[in-house]
């Protein structure tokens, strides 16, 4: 083959080489274009069942008084599958939720199914086995914890075309409370896992179901003419409730009168009377609910000026049989009950005691522990068991979340009172504790030293309440009274301690509690006995000796050191004590042996006049009967200032 023939065939071959590899490219790019749109064509579907389905979201409250909440789901169709789920968003809400047939009536299920659970665990049964054992049988599918923490997340599949309902509610075993978020889908299974928003066209709705049994209250009231009026807090009303009442006097020729008021000033509607007079009622309805109501009992028409009436009263809510007067009680109070609060203080140490000022300086812990369903809080929220607030932080919260706590003066405080640390300890069910140990002054203005230095004084905290009796009340933690084991208090030691919860008119113009912390000390009497009755008494002694001696001019002198020696212990006692209307036990027998030895003086000066007379056998003669006339002297006079002091009332 020639050179060119050659060249050609190569230029050939690599053309076709070239093409080959075109062809190979073009097969390889429309390759992977096919295998991007099936897979393309495969994912569409994927996505749209992904964002396909129905969501729907809720939000409501559950207390003593709204026990769940209840959806209604009209037509689904079977095969289609039912997601709820409910988040608790307030309180220490530990939600349930059920699934239930719509030919069942909401209104018996429910309470049914807690009855059925009460009764066997009041039997003895496992509570943990009780509650699956009833929720299987009363609902079509149930759950309490498995939507994440505290969340319960159930799912259903349709099992045929109906009617549907859905219960939002909590545990039969805890009393849990709180704010939820119910969210339900159709076709949608994120609503199980995953925080959603509301999408596609609404096919649940919210339905109101009347508790099956309602609520009566009754109480008896006594009227006088010191307290002709009673104010009673009422229970929150929810929106759509009736209130009745009813209200009759048992004492004959008294009219009762009742009001309703609402935040405590204005009249909202008062009390319809019978034909005799002799009853009063009527009925309110709520169309949106009511908070802070309160009730205004009375009586009119007293003769005279010091007057009592017995009052019958019944509240009801939704109970028209109240408005008749022949209800029984039952159900949730329908009066606002006051908080207790447990009280408790401890005396650490005993910094002063101020005789003079009539106060004395302590450390004191003091320790209130109460229940509020307003601070109940989920722990999953914080992960945590409980929570505690520093120094004035939990003042701060409650303010901001419009709780009454409760809040307190010292009513015998006198200076500043120094807190050295301060805290507060909430646990999710609501109960709290708060802790403060301090060091301020407090009046004693019950010292009474009539028998000084053999005096028992008292001592005592009170601790007041800001708010009224209607709000909270005191109870006395016997936990958490008692005396400490060093006080540092070298002067006293304390015999005796007492505590003790009254109501009245203290700090505020409100009737409050107070609970008050007495304690009753003696003091270390070996300071009083080797300081001053032992040098008194060895004063006195001298003072008899001198008898002995037959040189009456010695006797006017030693006599008279001796009314120095005196006065200087009546200034140095009178230091210790405030200036007193009245004598003590130490200031008599000072005064009196102050008498005694001016009158020793004036003796021993007549004796000496006898003796410068020339009389001396007479002035002899008559000292030989006072030698022991003078040690009896002061023994009797001893014995009658103890006996008036110790022994006469």
């Amino acid at each position: 083959m020639s050179s060119p023939q050659r060249s050609h065939a190569i230029a050939r071959d690599l053309s076709r080489m070239r093409h080959a590899t075109r062809n190979r490219q073009l097969n390889l790019v429309l390759m992977i274009v096919l295998l991007s749109a099936a897979a393309l064509n495969a994912a569409v579907p994927l996505a749209y069942a992904q964002t396909t389905g129905q969501i729907q979201t809720f939000t409501g409250e559950i207390d003593d008084s709204t026990r769940g909440q209840w959806y209604l789901l009209s037509d689904l169709k079977q095969g289609q599958v039912l997601a709820v789920r409910a988040q608790g968003k307030s309180g220490n809400l530990d939600p349930l939720v059920a699934i239930v047939d719509g030919a069942v009536d909401p209104a018996t299920i429910a309470p049914a199914f807690n009855a059925d659970v009460q009764k066997a665990i009041d039997a003895g049964q496992d509570p943990l086995a009780v509650i699956p054992q009833f929720a299987n049988s009363y609902f079509l599918a149930w759950d309490d914890d498995s939507g994440g923490g505290l969340d319960a997340a159930a799912q259903l599949a349709i099992p045929a075309d109906g009617d549907y309902h859905v219960l939002v509610t909590r545990s039969p075993l805890e009393n849990t409370f709180g704010r939820f978020q119910a969210t339900l889908g159709l076709d949608a299974p994120e609503v199980l896992t995953d925080s959603v928003r509301a999408k596609g066209d609404p096919f649940a709705t919210e339905i109101a179901v009347k508790a099956a049994a309602q609520a009566v209250e009754e109480q008896h009231i006594t009227l006088t003419s010191e307290r002709p009026t009673e104010e009673l807090d009422l229970t929150t009303l929810n929106e759509g409730d009736t209130l009745q009442v009813f209200v009759e006097s048992t004492t004959p020729g008294r009219i009762p009168e009742v009001q309703l008021m609402a935040f405590g000033s204005k009249a909202v509607r008062g009390g319809d009377y019978s034909e005799d007079r002799n009853q009063a009622s009527f009925e309110y309805s709520f169309p949106t609910g009511g908070e802070n109501y309160t009730l205004q009992v009375s009586a009119c028409c007293q003769d005279g000026t010091d007057w009592s009436a017995d009052v019958r009263l019944l509240v009801g809510r939704n109970s028209p049989e109240v408005m008749t007067g022949q209800a029984e009680p039952a159900g949730l109070p329908m009066i606002r009950q006051p908080i207790p609060v447990k009280v408790g203080v401890k005396l650490q140490q005993i910094t002063d005691v101020d005789q003079k000022a009539e106060n004395y300086g302590a450390v004191y812990s003091l320790r209130l522990a109460w229940q509020d369903p307003q601070l109940a809080f989920r722990p999953d929220e914080c992960q945590c068991e409980y929570k505690v607030f520093y120094n004035d932080d939990f003042a701060k919260y409650a303010s901001q979340q419009d709780i009454d706590w409760p809040s307190f003066v010292l009513d015998n405080q006198q200076n500043n009172r120094w807190v050295q640390n301060k805290g507060v300890i909430v646990n999710p069910d609501g109960s709290a504790r708060y802790f403060e140990r301090f060091t301020t002054s407090l009046q004693a203005p019950d010292f009474h030293f009539r028998t000084f230095p053999f005096d028992e004084q008292q001592f005592y905290i009170r601790v007041d309440s800001i708010f009224p009796v209607e709000n909270f009340t005191f109870e006395v933690d016997d936990e958490f009274n008692e005396i400490g084991t060093s006080l540092g208090e070298e002067e006293w030691y304390i015999t005796d301690s007492q505590s003790t919860v009254t109501t009245g008119m203290f700090s505020t113009e409100s009737e409050t509690p107070r609970f008050e912390f007495r304690f009753w000390a003696k003091r270390h009497l070996t300071f009083y006995i080797f300081r001053i009755l032992v040098p008194l008494g060895l004063i006195i002694a001298v003072s008899w000796i001198t008898f002995f001696l037959q040189d009456f001019g010695k006797r006017v002198d030693v006599t008279s050191a001796n009314l120095l020696l005196f006065f200087a212990y009546n200034f140095t006692i009178a230091n210790d004590l405030p200036r007193l209307g009245y004598m003590t036990y130490l200031d008599a027998l000072l005064v009196g042996t102050f008498i005694i030895s001016v009158l020793t003086l004036a003796y021993n000066v007549y004796l000496k006049r006898q003796e410068s007379k020339g009389r001396d056998s007479r002035a002899r003669r008559i000292d030989r009967y006072m030698i022991w006339l003078y040690p009896l002297g002061f023994l009797l006079a001893f014995g009658i200032v103890t006996w008036i002091f110790f022994v006469k009332v």
